[in-house]
């Protein structure tokens, strides 16, 4: 997709005298002119908003990227955004990546060529940090949200307590008495399974037990894929079974129980199960869970505060961070004492 920041690169000028030109503005000497009007030729380049944009500075669409819309969590932060948005005056375009790189940069790609006001992005994994940080120099303002990237020093960013709440789910079991503690977690490419697991195995360390790798479980968020998991946890020898597991999302969780399920165990007469995030009312299992439940609502309409700020250039020079802390409900999953 040809932009005019892919224009003004060729021929050596400015995105804003490429976007005058489109507009025929009448301070732009005939030699530069000429120049770019035949690189917006060769590159059969299309003039849209983008261009009318830079010029008028009114665009009032904000993006914002998802990783899973399906996901209930993502669901109501995209709820927090837009009720945002639309307080300040602004339109709210939804992008979902499926963690997928692919799909992320081509969202990417759109929201410069169409000229949005500013993005909020949930990085699909570390791969998204070049993608993201190419944003700069368009000068589109940036708030991620849930996950961050690598050495981001230049973006304000609205995550969770993770290290934190994690210590807190697995004293919880250990409280119960559990000592074989597994983890089910997402890539390890995303910030949050990292934080996540690193909290998980700083609590161990803590109290005094052993790290077990065996005991450490990654997947590609796939149901298919944590029903493996489960299968290989249940070929463990009883005496080296674990006795809970600490599943690092609310699908996560799900999927582990059901997988369970049909494997005939009990959870959490067999096994325990805690779950970072919770899941929506609606849904059969949620006053079974014990869960670390975020502010989910609270991701979107601050990240999106944070954002507006950015975009009407009353924020601080200096990128903001936003912790948010989540609060934890013990249910019934988690209720096997050993």
């Amino acid at each position: 997709m040809v932009t005019i920041y892919d224009i003004a690169k060729k021929a050596n000028v400015s995105p804003m005298t490429v976007s005058r030109v489109i507009n025929k503005s009448a301070n732009i000497s005939d030699k530069t002119r000429e120049k770019v009007e035949a690189i917006i030729k060769e590159l059969n380049y299309h003039p849209n908003n983008s261009a009318r944009t830079l010029v008028s500075k009114k665009s009032k669409t904000i993006t914002l990227i998802i990783t899973d819309v399906t996901n209930p969590f993502f669901t109501i932060v995209a709820r927090g955004a837009e009720d945002k948005a639309l307080q300040a005056g602004y339109q709210l375009i939804l992008c979902n990546t499926d963690e997928n790189n692919e799909k992320e940069s081509k969202y990417i790609d759109m929201l410069i060529s169409t000229g949005s006001a500013g993005a909020l992005i949930a990085p699909a994994n570390d791969n998204s940090t070049r993608k993201i940080k190419s944003l700069i120099k368009y000068d589109i303002p940036i708030v991620l949200i849930d996950r961050t990237i690598k050495n981001n020093t230049v973006f304000d960013q609205v995550v969770s307590d993770n290290d934190t709440s994690s210590r807190k789910l697995i004293e919880h079991l250990i409280e119960k008495g559990h000592r074989k503690i597994a983890i089910i977690n997402g890539p390890l490419t995303i910030s949050t399974a990292r934080e996540r697991q690193e909290g998980y195995l700083s609590t161990l360390k803590l109290h005094g037990i052993e790290k077990h790798e065996k005991y450490l479980f990654e997947s590609n968020f796939q149901y298919n894929d944590i029903s493996k998991i489960v299968s290989k946890i249940l070929k463990f020898p009883i005496e080296e079974r674990p006795t809970a597991i600490f599943a690092t999302n609310n699908f996560l969780a799900l999927s582990t129980i059901k997988a369970l399920k049909k494997k005939n165990i009990k959870v959490p007469d067999d096994i325990a199960i805690i779950s970072y995030d919770d899941v929506p009312s609606y849904t059969e299992d949620e006053p079974f869970l014990s869960v670390a439940r975020q502010p989910a609502y609270n991701f979107g309409y601050i990240g999106m505060q944070l954002l507006i700020e950015r975009i009407e250039e009353v924020a601080p020079k200096e990128p903001r961070k936003i912790v948010l802390p989540s609060e934890l409900y013990f249910n019934s999953s988690s209720d096997k004492n050993l």
